[in-house]
């Protein structure tokens, strides 16, 4: 008795394609959306306090780039990693999508440490007042190292997608790849002995062109 192998349901493999192009569009957008989201706040001021000099009290301010570089450096990262999924297959796809989810994790870790980091407010009331010793006083946060943390999930859950999903993605196409296989030549077009270069190039051999003999 034969065995007959019952093929591949339509609805399932459109199922298929329609939830790989859902996480693709859903990495893109988490991938772009965080890399913004982190780059802005670094922008943006993440801590505040006083500082004691001789007429008062000096308020000071810091920003997320100075606090930390970090958060800026790997939104980077990570947006290279996002267009480098598509430039590569197999291990290097797995391999990009790794760099992807740890740049957010990165982002988040270094973005919430940076949230109650004093350290670049202490060197502004150093230089603010003159001593190497004095420290910030009235140390607040604002939320934009939250937010900046909020950019670094998305880059995360980007990555996590591109190792879930990522096998089922498009690449580029194969004419940009050089893999060292030689490609073929095409073959010569015969010659037309009608044409008149031709019929020049027969008579200079000494042959007669009409085919009535040499010439």
């Amino acid at each position: 008795m034969e065995h007959v192998t019952a093929a591949p349901h339509p609805r399932s493999e459109t199922a298929s394609a329609r939830s790989g192009r859902r996480s693709l569009a859903l990495a893109l957008l988490f991938g772009a959306l965080g890399a913004a989201v982190a780059l802005l706040s670094t922008r943006q001021r993440w801590s505040q306090g006083t500082a004691t000099v001789a007429g008062g009290a000096f308020p000071l301010t810091a920003r997320g780039s100075d606090v930390t570089g970090v958060p800026a450096a790997l939104a980077i990262v990570g947006l290279a990693a996002l267009v480098a999924v598509f430039a590569v297959r197999r291990t290097g796809r797995l391999a990009v999508s790794v760099l992807l989810a740890l740049s957010g994790a990165g982002i988040m870790a270094t973005a919430l440490f940076g949230a109650s980091d004093g350290s670049a407010l202490d060197e502004q009331a150093a230089k603010a007042s003159g001593d190497t010793s004095a420290t910030v006083a009235s140390f607040t946060h604002t939320a934009w190292p939250y937010a900046a943390a909020a950019g670094g999930a998305l880059i995360l859950l980007a990555g996590l997608l591109a190792l879930r999903y990522g096998r089922g993605w498009p690449a580029m196409s194969g004419r940009y790849e050089r893999d060292g296989t030689p490609r073929p030549r095409r073959a010569p077009r015969p010659a037309d002995p009608d044409r008149p270069e031709e019929m020049w190039k027969a008579l200079d051999r000494g042959e007669d062109p009409t085919g009535a003999g040499p010439a």
